[in-house]
C-alpha cells in the first residue's frame, strides 16, 4: 500500500515481505511524521526507488524475490543522501558486513521498535549506539529464533522442528507454553 507523498515530510521506504510487520511499521513511521512508501518485494522497491526521492528506507533482508542488499545497493546509487537500515530475523557476521559496504547505515535484528529503527537513521555516521535499556534476555531471543523459524516453515511443526534440530513434541510444547503467555523454561 503507498500513501501519497506529502511535500514537507521525509519519504520513508519500509520494505519487507511479512504485511502485519510492515503495516504496523508504517503506522508508527506516519505517527513520526514520514511520508511512508510500502514494499513487499525487491520488484515493487525498484519501481519506488526510481520513482522518486526515498530518505529513510528499512529493508528486510530476506525476500520471497530477492535479497534486501540489492535495494540497498540501487538505493544508494540513485540516492546517494538515502540512509538505509537492514531489518531482519536472520541475521549474521557476513551478512552485517555485506549490508554495510553495500551503503546501510546499521543492521538491526527483528523485531525492533520503531524508536530505534529511527534512532539508527539519524545517528550521526560511525556513531557508537548506546547500549540498550532492557536488553533481550537469552531465553526471549531462543522463542524469537524458534518463532520466526516455525513462521518460515509455514507454521508446520514437522518443518520447523527439523530445521531446529528438535523434537517435534518439544516445539509442539514450547509453542504451546508461549502462546498461553507462560515462561518457555518452566
Amino acid at each position: 500500500m503507498q500513501q501519497k507523498r506529502q511535500s514537507k515530510a521525509k519519504t520513508f521506504l519500509i520494505l519487507d515481505d511479512d504485511v502485519t510487520f510492515r503495516e504496523r511499521l508504517e503506522k508508527a513511521m506516519i505517527r513520526r511524521g514520514f511520508d511512508t512508501l510500502c514494499a513487499g518485494s525487491v520488484a515493487e522497491a525498484t519501481g519506488i526507488i526510481l520513482a522518486g526521492r526515498i530518505d529513510y528506507a528499512v529493508i528486510d533482508l530476506r525476500l520471497e524475490d530477492g535479497n534486501g542488499l540489492e535495494i540497498v545497493t540501487l538505493l544508494r546509487k540513485c540516492w546517494p543522501s538515502a540512509r538505509a537500515v537492514v531489518l531482519t530475523g536472520y541475521g549474521n557476521t557476513p551478512t552485517v558486513v555485506a549490508a554495510i559496504k553495500a551503503g546501510a547505515v546499521d543492521y538491526l535484528a527483528k523485531p525492533e521498535g520503531a524508536d530505534e529503527i529511527v534512532a539508527a537513521l539519524k545517528a550521526p555516521r560511525n556513531a557508537q549506539p548506546a547500549p540498550p535499556e532492557a536488553p533481550i534476555t537469552p531465553e526471549e531471543a531462543r522463542i524469537a529464533h524458534i518463532e520466526t523459524v516455525f513462521d518460515s516453515a509455514g507454521r508446520n511443526v514437522s518443518q520447523a522442528a527439523r530445521l531446529l534440530n528438535m523434537h517435534r513434541r518439544t516445539l509442539q510444547r514450547i509453542l504451546k507454553r508461549h502462546q498461553n503467555g507462560e515462561d518457555a523454561t518452566s
